[in-house]
């Protein structure tokens, strides 16, 4: 024979906050949709130089705090809308870089986040990280139109592909200028963009939002000596132009997530010695360092982001 003790009937009051336990459950239930947060690319700037046998690797990272708190609403089920705004707590970006002409040059690169949790699944996790994970891939080819010579313009155009590893979101098509000016020890570059978004999965019956966003890096550079150098750097990104793509309903419910930063960058560069340049002149390989500290803009950027950027041209 049992000898569990034989169950009562639950109490009114039981069963009223038991109606209350699974109607808060609900409310944590995540409304599907599928996203395409804005794009925010890394923090640097695409240059015209290039060369027969150039080869440069590149480190670009960026570490990011005081992050806006996500918004957060319930529609008339009952179901949890989250806003759909891109942030990251640290970025690590390898790259290499390949020149195959005076006028051409391609980049391969892979990227590590640490982003936040795009999905939560309740609302207790809604500012979570998911953790540093192997990101995205991309390959970019820049083509010089207009060469710049020491003082003077010049003018080249960017195309760029990336996307996430397990493509799960969309991907990106970056398109735009790239605008160079140099007198004495001033240098001046601007490289606006186009992004397409394209591509990832989606829930059933959801469209894609296939929407074009604007993003922009510049630069405003002294240089001290063949050495040392400071430049005040922005970068930002304008989400959704016009009434492109499909919005999502977090996206109806927050509106757009635009991103601006601007800050002060110091660059060193130091000659090495293990090998000459491949220019057909006798030049020492160059590592060049950049660290500095942007600052958030708007409501919805980071309030600070460490920038360090590592390259080695040879």
């Amino acid at each position: 024979m049992s000898s569990r003790v034989p169950a009562h009937p639950p109490s009114q009051p039981f069963i009223r906050l038991r109606r209350r336990c699974l109607a808060s459950l609900c409310v944590a239930v995540i409304s599907p949709h599928a996203a395409a947060e804005p794009f925010i690319g890394q923090f640097e700037l695409k240059t015209l130089e290039s060369a027969p046998g150039l080869l440069e690797f590149q480190s670009q990272n960026a570490w990011a705090w005081d992050q806006p708190r996500r918004r957060i609403a319930t529609d008339e089920d009952g179901a949890v809308i989250m806003d759909e705004n891109a942030l990251f707590r640290e970025r690590y970006a390898l790259e290499l870089e390949i020149g195959w002409t005076s006028r051409v040059k391609m980049r391969f690169g892979i990227e590590l986040e640490n982003e936040r949790i795009d999905d939560p699944g309740s609302s207790t996790f809604a500012n979570e990280f998911e953790g540093l994970r192997l990101e995205e891939i991309g390959a970019e080819i820049v083509a010089v139109l207009v060469p710049r010579d020491e003082d003077g313009a010049g003018l080249g155009v960017v195309v760029e592909v990336e996307g996430p590893i397990d493509q799960e979101g969309p991907n990106s098509l970056i398109l735009g200028p790239i605008i160079e000016y140099q007198s004495g020890p001033w240098f001046f570059a601007a490289v606006p963009a186009l992004v397409r978004a394209f591509g990832g999965k989606r829930e059933q019956d959801e469209p894609r939002d296939d929407k074009w966003d604007f993003a922009y890096a510049l630069q405003l550079m002294h240089r001290f000596s063949s050495r040392w150098a400071l430049a005040l750097e922005g970068y930002g990104t304008i989400e959704r132009l016009g009434n492109t793509g499909h919005r999502s309903e977090a996206a109806e419910r927050f509106g757009d997530s635009d991103q601006h930063r601007l800050g002060p960058v110091l660059y060193f560069a130091h000659p090495l010695t293990f090998g000459p340049r491949q220019r057909g002149e006798e030049e020492a390989a160059t590592l060049t360092i950049g660290l500095g500290l942007l600052e958030g803009l708007t409501s919805h950027t980071a309030d600070h982001t460490l920038k360090l950027s590592i390259e080695v041209d040879f």
